[in-house]
This record gives structure tokens, C-alpha cells and sequence, in this order.
């Protein structure tokens, strides 16, 4: 058995009227094949560039390793110059991610390689943000905090996605208190004999190849492992739906600062207990 995934429906370009009507209002996603075509990005965006305009600065950088109690909210576990990091991207495996790096702040010449698509959706411009990573290295299945509507655009080599929405939120071994699943499921290869509850889920793949650009409703879980080296950049605006923006100012105000608390009482015992929630609810939901 497989997880139930249908491929993400792909256009070569849209309007915004229909992308507007088949897409952001259904919340449904979908890949805009050409939407960068004519952005210098698209010609320019490459990692060999990226270590050109980038390759002093310092760069945050991420594995996949478990997450542990003193571990802060999204910190880093190692830095690296940029230049760096790109060469042993280029010349080794490695698990070392780039992630929320805010291209505005760090190389503010990069801005005049791309403009925000006018497809109906007010992006938040201070907020562009990149992502690299080296083969087979990928996210752990993830939704947003801010449950934002978000474009992601890649650049250089693919990049393996899956999705799910919020409505699956039962089935996903969710851990509580957090924004991920269950760290140790592979979404690439899971063992549903293990997590039989992913076979009730319903989502979506795609691979993402040099240029092309996924819409990503609010709130939508998603994984994402690079098959090559290569890199991505995401744009986002807020939530419009009123349940999914209450959930934002949750999860920003009050889940994440409880989350903190808790770690800091607990220790590890809190993150055990938190991965051990995550499988007796689900399986609760599916008996």
C-alpha cells in the first residue's frame, strides 16, 4: 500500500480571474509551470549565482535530526558561510537545509530578479524567503504557523512535494502543541503497517523542476525533499478564511510561548510525551 496522492494539477500559465476562481478560492493547489518565465531569476537563479551575490554571508543551517527540549523555536544547528555551504551542496550528500532565510534583509540587490505574481493574493513583500538543500535532504511534514496562502518557486535541479490540507489533520499523527507530524515517518516511503492511519489521508504530489511555481492554500501540510541539490524562495499572504487566522494567532501567540514553557518545566519528558500523544490520538480518531 502507498499513501492515496493525486498529482497536483499543472498549468502552463493562468490569468487571474482563473486562477482567482479554479484555484484560491477552492483552496485547491496547483503548479504554474511558466509564472517565472520572464523574471531575470529564471535565468540568473542558480546556486553557482546565489554564491556570487551571497557567498560571505552567514547562513542558518538544519538537519533532520529529532527535536530536542532545549532546542529553540526553529534554531539553527549549525552556521556556515554561504559559499561554503553551496560547494559541500555541490560536492557531498548532506542533510543541511537553509530555511526562512529572508533574501530582503541579507541580499537586498536579489529583489529586482523577481516581482510578486498579480494573481489576487496581497503577499506580505518584507517577507520573501529561501530554501536550499542538498540531495535526498528534505522538511519534516510541516504546516506554517501564520497558516498563510503561500508561492513557492524553485530554482535549480527537483524537488519532491506532497501536500495535505487541514481537513486531514486526523489522520497525519500530528503531534500536539507543535506544527509537525510525527518525525520519524518517511512520507517518501511510509510504513503503513506502522502509521495506519496515512491510508485514510487524502493529498496531493508533485515534483518541482527549475522555474516552476506551487500555490499552496492556507494551512496546508507539506513535505518537501530535494531529489537534487537546488533551492526554492516562498512568498506568502495571510489567511483570509476566519478559522484559519484565529488558528494563526493561536499558534503565534499562545501555542508556540506554551510549547516553550513546557520544555523548559519538562525537559525531554514533555517532547516524549508530545510523540506519544500523537499516535493514541490518531489511532483514537480511526477506531
Amino acid at each position: 500500500m502507498s499513501l492515496n496522492l493525486q498529482d497536483i494539477p499543472r498549468v502552463k500559465s493562468i490569468d487571474k480571474s482563473d486562477f482567482i476562481r479554479s484555484y484560491l478560492k477552492p483552496q485547491k493547489p496547483v503548479v504554474i509551470e511558466q509564472l517565472t518565465k520572464e523574471w531575470p531569476a529564471y535565468t540568473l537563479w542558480n546556486l553557482e549565482y546565489m554564491k556570487t551575490v551571497a557567498g560571505d554571508k552567514i547562513v542558518p543551517l538544519y538537519d533532520d535530526r529529532p527535536v530536542d527540549y532545549k532546542d529553540g523555536f526553529n534554531e539553527a544547528h549549525a552556521h556556515m558561510k554561504m559559499g561554503n555551504y553551496i560547494d559541500l551542496l555541490k560536492n557531498e550528500p548532506t542533510k543541511y537545509r537553509i530555511f526562512l532565510w529572508n533574501i530582503l534583509k541579507e541580499v537586498p540587490e536579489l529583489q529586482k530578479d523577481y516581482r510578486c505574481p498579480d494573481l489576487g493574493l496581497k503577499f506580505m513583500k518584507g517577507l520573501p524567503m529561501l530554501f536550499f538543500g542538498g540531495k535526498d535532504s528534505h522538511t519534516f511534514m510541516h504546516y506554517d504557523i501564520d497558516l498563510a496562502n503561500i508561492f513557492h518557486f524553485h530554482f535549480e535541479g527537483t524537488k519532491e512535494v506532497i501536500l495535505f490540507d487541514q481537513e486531514q489533520n486526523d489522520f497525519l499523527y500530528q503531534v500536539p502543541h507543535s506544527l509537525i507530524t510525527r518525525e520519524d515517518i518517511d512520507f517518501s516511503d511510509p510504513d503503513l503497517k506502522k502509521w495506519p492511519a496515512l491510508s485514510r489521508a487524502k493529498g496531493y504530489k508533485t515534483t518541482l523542476s527549475h522555474g516552476e511555481a506551487l500555490f499552496m492554500p492556507e494551512g496546508y501540510w507539506h513535505y518537501m525533499k530535494y531529489i537534487t541539490p537546488g533551492f526554492s524562495m516562498s512568498l506568502r499572504a495571510i489567511a483570509k478564511n476566519p478559522k484559519h487566522l484565529a488558528k494563526a494567532i493561536y499558534n503565534i501567540f499562545i501555542m508556540r510561548n506554551f510549547d516553550n514553557l513546557m520544555r523548559r518545566i519538562k525537559g525531554q519528558k514533555w517532547i516524549e510525551w508530545k510523540n506519544e500523544q500523537a499516535v493514541l490520538n490518531t489511532h483514537k480518531n480511526i477506531l
